[in-house]
């Protein structure tokens, strides 16, 4: 009887234990449900938010307007620009060698003038008596020589007679001697004197030529651009004399002189074609020829250049000397080629619009670096890439690029047409 009543507990407690590990368990699947219903739903909300920020972005794609240029045909200038100054290709500084009062002046602002002409005349009172005075010393000397000349004749006849004298014991040695020292005596006078008739000569001519210079003449043919003197005016002759005139040669013929950036003076050449306006004639360009480019380097302002001579025809007399010029120098000229806007090699497209069409999960990689200037890592060389206008959106077209003038550059090859429109920029549509 009591081995059954302890069998009956045992059940119960048995059964007890049952239904608490069935309540547990039933827990158990319920918060697995609860969790499993949450991250669902967690799920589908990063998928509603991705879908809309898709959708979002492909509003945004569609709403961007394109500026397109055409890619053209025609001909490329290459050009390189300068500036400098008009210049006459001779130019002289004319200043006097003497000091003195300036008598005459001849000439005047741009008269014209020949080789030998006289310009002016310094007072010539003094230079005059310079030259009287220095050909009076030269007669003297001259005299001097003839006495000099007549005693040494008379020194060499008494030798001659002593000498004589003395073989026949009827004059003494002593007398012999001083003979022959008035004669040694007046070879020496003689020469003396023959030397300062040299010297005198060289005075005479040295007065002749100062008197000569009072007159102050042209070296050149030329026009006279420059006068810094008047009748009556002193000139002082020193190691820094005043400049009297400044004479041009032929102004029918000028030169400019352009300063070449560093930059740029690889790219020029002797005998390049250049043209150039001045502030005077801005509606007129005047033809030039590079006829010099020189290897002296010029630092202006931290800046480095190298001057370049152009020659230039002024038979119309339109140029005149020191007048400012900006000239353009044809280094290459290309004819019938294909070219696009420099604009659309700079061109990149917005990072959004580049990433488009990928898919929705091409949202959730990490963002890519947009391109700059039309340039890439995977290009070479003269390879360039542009955006070309296709359905609407853009395309990427590679192309090989040569000479450019600084708006155009040439195409030398590539998938692209004159029927082409390249990008040069886009902008984001307000609604």
């Amino acid at each position: 009887m009591d081995n059954l009543e302890a069998g009956k507990e045992t059940g119960s407690v048995a059964g007890a234990n049952a239904d608490l590990a069935a309540v547990l368990a039933a827990g158990r699947r319920s918060r697995g449900r609860r969790w499993r219903g949450r991250l669902i739903l967690l799920v589908l909300l990063i998928l509603a938010a991705a879908a809309a920020t898709y959708f979002y972005m492909g509003r945004s794609r569609a709403e961007f307007s394109y500026t397109t240029q055409p890619v053209k045909r025609g001909d490329l200038t290459v050009l390189v620009t300068a500036t400098g100054s008009v210049q006459p290709t001779q130019q002289v500084d004319i200043s006097s060698e003497l000091s003195g009062t300036m008598r005459d002046v001849n000439v005047d602002y741009n008269s014209t003038v020949k080789a030998g002409d006289v310009l002016a005349v310094l007072d010539t009172n003094k230079l005059e008596a310079d030259v009287k005075s220095s050909r009076a010393k030269l007669n003297s000397a001259k005299a001097n020589v003839v006495k000099a000349n007549a005693d040494l004749q008379s020194a060499a006849t008494s030798l001659d007679r002593l000498k004589s004298l003395v073989k026949s014991n009827v004059s003494t040695q002593q007398s012999l001697d001083d003979a022959t020292y008035k004669y040694d005596s007046a070879v020496a006078a003689k020469d003396i004197n023959e030397a300062d008739v040299l010297a005198s000569e060289a005075n005479l001519q040295l007065a002749e030529v100062n008197l000569g210079k009072a007159k102050i003449v042209s070296p050149i043919d030329g026009v006279i651009l420059t006068r810094s003197v008047d009748p009556g005016a002193t000139v002082a002759a020193s190691l820094s004399a005043p400049v009297l005139f400044t004479i041009a040669g032929d102004l029918k013929k000028m030169e400019l002189q352009v300063d070449v950036d560093e930059a740029d003076v690889g790219q020029i050449a002797v005998g390049q074609k250049a043209s150039f306006t001045v502030d005077a004639y801005p509606d007129r360009t005047f033809p030039a020829v590079i006829e010099q480019i020189r290897f002296a380097s010029e630092v202006v302002n931290n800046v480095v250049t190298y001057k370049a001579v152009l020659s230039v025809d002024n038979a119309d007399l339109l140029l005149r000397p020191g007048m400012t010029a900006t000239s353009d120098i044809t280094v290459e000229a290309v004819k019938d080629t294909l070219m696009v806007p420099n604009a659309a090699l700079r061109y990149a497209p917005p990072q959004t619009e580049a990433r488009g069409g990928r898919g929705i999960f091409s949202l959730f990689r990490p963002p890519r670096p947009s391109r700059s200037g039309g340039a890439d890592s995977t290009l070479s060389g003269t390879q360039r890439r542009v955006w070309v206008l296709r359905n609407g959106h853009p395309a990427p077209v590679v192309i090989q690029v040569g000479s450019s003038d600084g708006q155009f550059t040439q195409v030398t090859s590539g998938e692209i047409t004159e029927k082409d429109a390249v990008i040069t920029d886009a902008a984001a549509r307000t609604n």
